[in-house]
Parts: structure tokens; C-alpha cells; sequence
């Protein structure tokens, strides 16, 4: 009896400690950490992803960022914040906040909005969760269940008491998804009607991802795909979502005068020449192959394999994604015996197989199998200082036979680039054209560098998916 007194007073204690003021309701939430801890928790982030993540090396679209960030900013909850807004140099589309006033927004985001007042609307909603501080609020739920449960294990001398907590502490914290959004679609609402921004472009917004996230399964399930879906920005509820609507309309009370802010012309003249799909820093796919200019390499994949570029690995697997071979890079002391180097990084005591060396213009490689209930194809090709480390993996019952010439071919396809190569690699852009009368998406997507896929992703970009058309004399997107 004492013991569990003794449990609860402790508990208590804790939740009377981690409560504050939420600076965008005036209530008391549980938290367990001052702001100065959330500042400083948010800069240590911050550099981590800046390290992780490369930003766009457009200093004028950062600048026009930024600024459309700040205005939103001063008429927030927390304008005495020091708000810094990046574009992230990722094809992928997504947003995110770190706590403290950290906010990304992904230049594949980008490509996909149609006016200012939409970039807006996704930044309002990132500083929502910011001045909301969600991410605090998570983390201290997901703290104080831990402590919960380390406190009743203790009082009760029953070890499953903990993880039960623990799985409450985890539903608790999962349960918050869906009202943390709707929160920072609110807010991100109220923010642009203060700043002179249309508030219902919050809507629009989450119409163009709800149509990506459409085109995406229709294309996944007519090629016999997993269906994937968009899981971070907006993609907790629909455009009809009876409470989102009631929010944007609250939001539409608080703004002024007859005109409200579109800037549909200014933000395309704004991302105009703005990398669309794979950037030449990263490397680019096209069809079965992947390029990378700065490291001056090339790989070739099998027919109907999928290619994956990721910052830190390349991936490509099969259609049915029963086999996958990953492509990572290190630094190597030049000089150094490639084989060595394969047995250190596959764990050093593993016992290779079968190993073969090669050698091509300028590097020297081996492959090798690494045997096991699993076993795994591996590979390494060591040039100057540069480590290119390979490993090809089947999945479920699939045997390793059955995948493994196509893993080879794509190890041996390594090679230098030919001045074709370069002239392919080239990254695509976002382009403005005026239409003129008559214009069609398919008279557009003629000779376009997206292929099949053209007509939709045309319309994707312009907001006029699944069958709309464009207007005479309106300017819209294209690639090249």
C-alpha cells in the first residue's frame, strides 16, 4: 500500500513539474521541457539535417521562402521565435517543423503548388505546429508514459506492468496525429488571413496532394505494385473533413478587406527553373539507369527493375520486390587491397565465397558471396579513395539463384561517363509557357522528357488533374 502511494505521489509530482501554458490555447499541457530546452533541442536538430540533407543552391528562392515564412510568422502565436525557412534539395514531396521554429519544405513540394498563397498555406501549417509545439508535446507524452511505467514496475514488482504502460503511452501518442493536424491547419488558416493570404488555400492544398496520392495508386495498381501513400503533410483527412471545414471558415472571419493574396504569376516566376525530379547533385535515373555527374559514375539495371536514389544509397529492386541490390559510398584509403576492405565491411569474421576480382578504367572491384541461411551477394569497387560497396538481397522464400545474375550485371555495369552519358544526366526543370488558344495537355506532353506519363503529370503540376485543360493566355508548367 505504501509502495503505490508512494507511486502515485511520484507521478503526480511529475505531471505537476511537466505542465506549461500553451502559448496558442492559454491551457495547461504536459510538458517536460522549458522553451529554452525546446530552442536548444531544435538547433541540435537542425544541424544534424543540415549535415543529412542538402538544401537548394538558389539563394533568391531561399530569400522569397524566407520572407513569405517571416511574414506568417509575425502573425503567429509565438512571433518572438527566430524562424529560419529552407528549401530542401529532395524531389520527395513533403514538409516538416522541428520545434523551436525550424521549418523544411521539400522543392518536390514545391513544383506542385500553384501560388503563393498555397506555399504559404503549407508553411502557416509547419509554424502551427511550431507555435502549438507538438513535437514537445509528443516527445513529453512519450517521456512521462516511460516514466510511468519505470514508476509502476517499481510499486508493483511486476515487470509486464511497464510494458502495458508503455503500449497505453504509445496509443496515447499515436491518438495525438490526427487532432495535432487539424490544429495546424487551423492555425496555418488563421495565420494567412492575418497576413492577407486567401485562408481556404489550405484546402487547395490538400486537394493537389490528395490527387498525387490518387494518380499514385491508380499507377502502382495497374503495374501490379504495392500501393504507397504520402503519410506526413495533410494526409490525415479530406478536403470534406466536416471539422477542417469549420476551421478554414473560422479562419475566413479574421480577414480583411475585399481582396485577399493568390500570387499565382509571382510564385511561378519564383520556381522557374527549379530542379524537377532527380538533381544533378544527387545523381538522376533515366529508364534502367542511374547517373552521377559529380562522382563521374554510372550504373545499368535490369529491365523492369525499379531504381530508387536516396541521399545516402541507391536502390533497385525487382517488380515484385522479392530482390533488392543497395549501392552505398565511403572514403578508403587509396591504394588499399579491395578485397580487405569487402571482408571488413561484411563484418570482418564472415567467410566470403566464390570470390572474384575485376577491374575496369581507373578501379579496381571484387564480388563475393556472402553465405548463410540468407545468403546475400556483395561487391566492392574501390577508385582512388572512393568505396562504392554493394549488397543484393532476395526476400521470403526467393532463392539468391534466382536474382543473382541480375545482381552481378549491375556491379559490372559500374563505369566511368562518356560525354553521352553527361548529356543524359542532365537534370530536368520547371518551365513556364503562356498558352495559346487551342492548347491541349496533350499537345503539350508531345516530345516531353516525362514520357508516358506526361499528359498527368502536366496536369498534376498545374492543378488540372485528373481531365481539366488550360486556358488561353494562362501561363503554366512544363518540364524540359
Amino acid at each position: 500500500m505504501r509502495s503505490t502511494c508512494f507511486l502515485v505521489l511520484a507521478f503526480t509530482l511529475v505531471l505537476f513539474q511537466g505542465c506549461a501554458v500553451n502559448p496558442v490555447t492559454g491551457k495547461q499541457d504536459f510538458v517536460m521541457m522549458s522553451e529554452n530546452q525546446e530552442l536548444a533541442m531544435g538547433r541540435q536538430a537542425n544541424a544534424q539535417i543540415s549535415q543529412q540533407m542538402p538544401m537548394v543552391d538558389n539563394p533568391a528562392l531561399q530569400a522569397y521562402v524566407q520572407n513569405i515564412g517571416e511574414e506568417l510568422a509575425r502573425n503567429s502565436h509565438r512571433s518572438n521565435l527566430e524562424y529560419r525557412f529552407q528549401v530542401v534539395d529532395s524531389a520527395d514531396i513533403n514538409a516538416f517543423a522541428l520545434p523551436g521554429g525550424f521549418v523544411y519544405m521539400n522543392r518536390g513540394l514545391m513544383a506542385y503548388m500553384n501560388s503563393e498563397a498555397e506555399l504559404a498555406a503549407v508553411l502557416g501549417h509547419e509554424i502551427g505546429h511550431v507555435t502549438a509545439r507538438h513535437g514537445v508535446r509528443q516527445q513529453s507524452m512519450a517521456m512521462g508514459s516511460s516514466l510511468l511505467g519505470q514508476l509502476v514496475t517499481i510499486g508493483t514488482g511486476i515487470p509486464a506492468a511497464g510494458d502495458l504502460s508503455n503500449m497505453l503511452g504509445s496509443a496515447l501518442v499515436s491518438g495525438y496525429g490526427r487532432d495535432m493536424e487539424l490544429e495546424a491547419d487551423g492555425l496555418g488558416a488563421e495565420y494567412l488571413a492575418r497576413s492577407g493570404y486567401r485562408p481556404d488555400a489550405v484546402l487547395e492544398v490538400i486537394g493537389v496532394l490528395k490527387d498525387q496520392d490518387t494518380y499514385a495508386r491508380q499507377q502502382a495498381e495497374a503495374r501490379g505494385k504495392k500501393v504507397e501513400s504520402y503519410h506526413g503533410l495533410f494526409a490525415s483527412h479530406p478536403t470534406h473533413d466536416q471539422r477542417l471545414q469549420q476551421v478554414v471558415g473560422q479562419a475566413q472571419a479574421l480577414s480583411t478587406g475585399d481582396s485577399q493574396r493568390i500570387g499565382r504569376d509571382v510564385y511561378l516566376k519564383a520556381i522557374e527553373g527549379m530542379v524537377y525530379g532527380d538533381s544533378e547533385a544527387q545523381g538522376v535515373v533515366r529508364d534502367q539507369r542511374f547517373y552521377h555527374v559529380p562522382l563521374n559514375m554510372r550504373l545499368d539495371y535490369p529491365s523492369g527493375w525499379t531504381v530508387l536514389n536516396r541521399p545516402d544509397v541507391v536502390i533497385g529492386h525487382t517488380s515484385d520486390e522479392s530482390a533488392f541490390i543497395a549501392m552505398t559510398l565511403e572514403t578508403a584509403n587509396a591504394g588499399s587491397d579491395v578485397s580487405e576492405l569487402l571482408r571488413q565491411r561484411a563484418g570482418g569474421q564472415q567467410r566470403l565465397v566464390q570470390e572474384e576480382r575485376f577491374s575496369g578504367s581507373g578501379y579496381q572491384g571484387v564480388m563475393a558471396i556472402l553465405p548463410g541461411q540468407s545468403p546475400r551477394r556483395v561487391g566492392a569497387i574501390l577508385r582512388k579513395d572512393q568505396l562504392f560497396l554493394f549488397i543484393g538481397a532476395v526476400r521470403g522464400q526467393t532463392r539468391l539463384e534466382s536474382h543473382d545474375s541480375g545482381f552481378v550485371s549491375v556491379i559490372r555495369s559500374f563505369s566511368g561517363l562518356s560525354a553521352a552519358d553527361r548529356k543524359k544526366a542532365a537534370p530536368l526543370h520547371i518551365r513556364l509557357v503562356r498558352t495559346g488558344k487551342g492548347d491541349t495537355y496533350a499537345r503539350l506532353a508531345r516530345n516531353s522528357p516525362l514520357g508516358d506519363e506526361a499528359e498527368a503529370r502536366l496536369r498534376l503540376l498545374n492543378g488540372h488533374w485528373p481531365d481539366g485543360q488550360p486556358e488561353a493566355g494562362q501561363w503554366l508548367k512544363v518540364v524540359r
